[in-house]
């Protein structure tokens, strides 16, 4: 691979090349990608998303979207270094084509500010939810009419082909999606593969599968322009876009230090935990007399972890630039985080958190209730758009067919096509709009 074809800036309908040289340096066309994520509905919708806490009612608990906020910033503190050891490195990218080194940091900022936005309500269980209705529950009867890799979509949900779909479906009036860069697009894609075959290799590009076959054709348009190196001649499947790496990186670093600080605000982690396991990480840079002049806890905990990010994004952009031939070459098969100095550390800290966070019994209750819910909801949608398909509409079903939304078609002649149809409009709700959307469908409230 190569970074002239890597940092593309086309758009889906593009008829003729964008020239980084002819950018309009005021509002670049990597900074218009984050504003039209920022003012997607969809992101919005993550302010009640669960992150770690779910309906947590403490204030300083991280939604999804803060989540989401704080791994863009860590994104582009990563996008920007590695892009100025990059230009360093190979300067006729600056010379010759003019890129710049916040080049590098809006592409891995957006990519990162949209890395959830195709998460299901209630955290990672809202994804086995849906997989676990066509797995085991009432979606099962569907399997002998899809094919299989349609049948895996659907079985192995996945947050991450979901936001690939909402940041490029069309729909009336919008072609193209929210129409990103490709270069966003692909540092946006982590799993560049489709869902079968399932782990092919350990290699960290085929851990999950990054678009339903709905997009296939989409992102094998975007892999030809990116020059992604195909790694499959059976299966749609490529080598990461480089700055992929750093889009994990930056969502490996918030979620490992900043779940672990809610675990402590919340009173399920000791303080001093935080003292013992972080310092490990930044005991070259931390000022013992800084640190206890501070009074409250959340201010101490506050300081462990704004030094500790800072750490993990300079080791990030080591472990980067040592391995860049390799990267580009499709070669480097793990996380970067993975190679860290301080990946002991990391995985204490991990481990305490699945314990004492993950694990605990707030989360899980809510997990449990989650299940309930889009057991129900997909249930109840699935029936009333596959009965109006077949003309079997009941008086129930029409009712339920007037609430669902315009914007997406759930009338498809295509079996998988409704039924995608149905887990994209459950996994757009927010939390509470799940669980409102239930409570009427039970008959709890009107």
């Amino acid at each position: 691979m190569n970074w002239e074809q890597l940092l593309s800036l086309k758009r889906f309908g593009d008829t003729n090349k964008r020239i980084r040289k002819e950018q309009d340096e005021t509002r670049l066309g990597f900074e218009v990608d984050y504003d039209r994520i920022i003012f997607s509905s969809e992101f919005r919708s993550l302010q009640d998303k669960t992150q770690v806490i779910p309906l947590s009612q403490t204030d300083f608990v991280h939604t999804r979207l803060t989540h989401s906020l704080e791994v863009s910033v860590v994104g582009r503190s990563l996008g920007r270094k590695v892009g100025q050891k990059l230009l360093e490195k190979h300067p006729h990218l600056q010379n010759v084509h003019g890129y710049q080194v916040n080049d590098f940091g809006a592409i891995v900022a957006t990519a990162a500010l949209a890395h959830d936005i195709g998460n299901p309500p209630f955290g990672h269980s809202g994804e086995k939810a849906i997989g676990e209705f066509f797995k085991n529950g009432a979606g099962k009867t569907y399997k002998n009419e899809l094919t299989p890799k349609q049948y895996q979509d659907l079985c192995d949900f996945e947050g991450n082909a979901n936001g690939f779909k909402i940041l490029t479906q069309n729909r009336d009036g919008r072609q193209g999606g929210l129409r990103l860069s490709y270069a966003t697009l692909g540092a946006f894609t982590k799993y560049p593969k489709e869902s079968l075959h399932k782990k092919p290799t350990k290699h960290i590009a085929d851990k999950k599968y990054g678009f339903f076959q709905s997009e296939k054709e989409a992102f094998a348009d975007i892999a030809n322009e990116l020059g992604l190196i195909k790694r499959s001649k059976e299966h749609l499947s490529f080598s990461r876009h480089p700055l992929a790496y750093l889009v994990e990186a930056a969502d490996d670093i918030c979620y490992t230090i900043i779940d672990f600080e809610d675990g402590i605000n919340l009173g399920l982690i000791q303080e001093e935990f935080a003292l013992e396991y972080l310092s490990k990480v930044i005991r070259d840079n931390i000022i013992p007399e800084n640190y206890y002049a501070l009074t409250n806890k959340e201010d101490r905990v506050g300081y462990l972890r704004a030094l500790a990010i800072g750490a993990l994004i300079n080791d990030a952009v080591d472990i980067f630039m040592k391995n860049e031939e390799a990267i580009l070459n499709g070669d480097f098969d793990c996380a970067l985080l993975d190679k860290s100095k301080y990946d002991a550390q990391i995985k204490d800290i991990i481990k305490i958190s699945i314990e004492n966070i993950y694990q605990s019994e707030e989360v899980v209750d809510k997990e449990i209730a989650g299940y309930q819910i889009i057991n129900k909801l997909l249930g109840v949608y699935t029936a009333a758009v596959n009965n109006s398909y077949s003309g079997t509409t009941s008086n129930y079903d029409k009712l339920i067919l007037n609430r669902l939304p315009k914007t997406i078609n759930f009338k498809s002649d295509d079996l998988y096509q409704r039924l995608l149809a149905v887990c994209h409009y459950v996994s757009l709700l927010s939390d509470s709009k799940a669980i409102q959307n239930f409570m009427k469908i039970e008959g709890v409230t009107f």
